[in-house]
């Protein structure tokens, strides 16, 4: 019997086909122009996260077309921007801001954090938490966090505890973080399958009794 929600075994058979979570997807201009009115008929996908920026002067070049589209088919949409620890922070801040707008928002914005960029682990987290702030005060209210598993527990464990997380791990197992901390979503594989899609597509789900009400943007 299955229990937990599984790695996908094969092109037909998939995570969402084999549990009850609510489950998401995330997009960025790798997956290129995307069937959007496809990917709306998956009753299966309740949210998407899509890529709006990266340090202080990358855009995703499908943003706004993807932001729009999946909006006009159904999804519930939020919006991340790739953390440079190196990078001037309020530009950075200034970047994400000309993308991620708050009245286009359904969900939280999220900050990608998967690189140190070379610093010392006290001098990323300065970077990071002095951003946090940065992105609290601009949306009013806590961004949601995504890391991989090993990247937390090596660098971040103990310390975003006032944070919401996504944690991605690609197993079949569900993450364990070191500190035992609850976290609200697990992306489950990056190599997923989805009608409307070309390629692989990033899929996530939410853990326990977390749902899709705890993300939800506040206007």
């Amino acid at each position: 019997m299955i229990t937990t929600c599984a790695f996908a075994q094969s092109f037909s058979i998939q995570c969402e086909d084999t549990c009850t979570h609510v489950h998401g997807i995330d997009m960025s201009h790798y997956q290129g122009d995307v069937f959007w009115e496809t990917v709306g008929e998956n009753s299966k996908m309740a949210y998407v996260y899509l890529k709006a920026s990266e340090g202080g002067d990358r855009i995703d070049d499908k943003y706004k077309q993807n932001i729009e589209l999946a909006h006009k088919y159904g999804l519930k949409v939020g919006s991340y921007h790739f953390f440079r620890p190196r990078a001037d922070l309020q530009k950075q801040l200034d970047n994400f801001k000309a993308q991620c707008r708050p009245g286009d928002q359904d969900l939280i914005p999220m900050i990608d954090i998967e690189t140190k960029s070379g610093l010392s682990t006290d001098e990323f987290c300065d970077s990071l938490f002095k951003f946090l702030t940065l992105v609290e005060k601009a949306y009013k209210q806590k961004p949601l966090l995504y890391t991989f598993t090993n990247f937390y527990n090596h660098y971040l464990s103990g310390k975003i505890d006032g944070y919401q997380l996504m944690v991605a791990q690609y197993t079949q197992r569900e993450p364990v973080l070191n500190d035992e901390r609850d976290f609200s979503m697990w992306q489950y594989t990056g190599k997923g399958h989805l009608n409307g899609v070309n390629g692989y597509v990033d899929k996530s789900r939410f853990m326990g009794k977390h749902s899709l009400r705890e993300i939800r943007y506040r206007h």
